[in-house]
């Protein structure tokens, strides 16, 4: 029986351990620009918040790519997932979905997670502004909005080269119509070629995102892009004597396969001395040299430890401690609940002592 036939009361919610997703439709949003939609394989409905991301496993040739993407869908339809990719000149991970994935194809994916959403920060405005293909995490929260409380403020600013390359800009466009209260800039910085452009030309500098956004001080920002981007309107938000702490901000990147994390200091109170780690589910025990995280102790002992972001952002490599003590820095990949539970993230924890883990 196929999820189409059930009642969401009668499936499963999908959650943040590993699963199987099929693909189910393919869509050409943009040049170099793609949709995956998926189902789950085993008959769940999909329950995260909007602006979060997933991990998928991409059953790649010479080994798994472990890859991290925003989900551009809306839990509202909780019955497929989507996400929307950009295919950059070195990037191996989204060119493999694009030669191989095919609707049919399945594939596994962790998630999801991720603390990019407006969920977690509830306001009266909001400002979006998106540079590229981060104008994704921004799409899922907007077509949340749009199911649920279409009435909600937003100002919502996307920049691209040509107007070609503005990813959704025919959803954006019959949003703008259906929403009363969504304001829409699109700003190109190249002029169009046979085309009559009515949105803005030029680069987004403070003149123009205040011009656009007056009251950008009084509204709860996210903002999503390449770095330089992100620094640019961050400054602008801050020069406008906003709060900085209803400014957010969100980029990815892809890791290369199975990098190394590169080697840190120790903390202020971190153990000088190498400690144990037993790797419970292997069968493996091995020394973790002082600083080094459980993760490199893992890929030094021939330990399998899925990770994707290794910067303790995208939960991918959180498992469960039995016994011992680390110290952990992350960057919102693990809840607070889960580490109470006993998880840990391996490649942002550093063991204080001997420590056996489930992996």
């Amino acid at each position: 029986m196929t999820a189409g036939y059930l009642h969401l009361d009668q499936m499963a919610p999908w959650n943040d351990r590993l699963h199987h997703l099929e693909v189910i439709g393919i869509v050409d949003e943009a040049p170099g620009v793609k949709t995956f939609t998926f189902r789950s394989e085993r008959d769940r409905w999909f329950r995260y918040r909007p602006g979060q991301f997933v991990t998928l496993e991409l059953p790649a040739e010479g080994g798994p790519l472990l890859r991290t993407y925003t989900l551009s869908s809306s839990p509202s339809r909780p019955l497929s997932i989507a996400v929307t990719v950009k295919a950059q000149a070195g990037s191996i991970g989204t060119r493999w979905m694009f030669e191989h994935l095919r609707p049919g194809a399945r594939i596994r994916a962790y998630g999801p997670t991720g603390q990019f959403t407006h969920v977690a920060h509830p306001a009266a405005r909001y400002l979006f502004v998106s540079a590229g293909s981060g104008v994704t995490p921004m799409m899922s929260m907007l077509r949340w909005m749009a199911d649920c409380a279409p009435g909600s403020d937003v100002a919502f600013v996307t920049v691209a080269r040509r107007p070609e390359d503005i990813i959704f800009r025919r959803e954006l466009e019959l949003l703008d119509r259906q929403m009363p209260n969504l304001s829409l800039a699109m700003i190109v910085r190249e002029k169009p070629a046979g085309e009559t452009w009515s949105g803005h030309r030029g680069r987004l500098d403070p003149a123009r995102l205040t011009a656009l956004v007056p009251d950008l001080a009084t509204r709860e920002i996210f903002c999503c892009g390449p770095d330089a981007f992100m620094t640019l309107v961050g400054g602008i938000v801050r020069d406008a004597a906003a709060d900085m702490a209803r400014y957010h901000q969100e980029s990815f990147g892809e890791a290369p396969a199975n990098a190394p994390s590169e080697q840190v200091p120790l903390a202020e109170g971190t153990s000088d001395a190498a400690v144990t780690i037993t790797f419970a589910t292997s069968g493996v025990s091995a020394t973790c040299e002082p600083g080094r995280t459980v993760l490199e102790t893992a890929r030094h002992a021939g330990v399998r430890i899925p990770a994707a972001c290794e910067s303790g952002l995208c939960g991918t490599c959180k498992i469960m401690k039995h016994s011992g003590q680390v110290r952990m820095e992350h960057n919102g990949g693990i809840l607070d609940d889960e580490i109470a539970e006993g998880y840990i993230l391996a490649c942002c924890a550093r063991p204080d002592r001997d420590l056996s883990v489930d992996a």
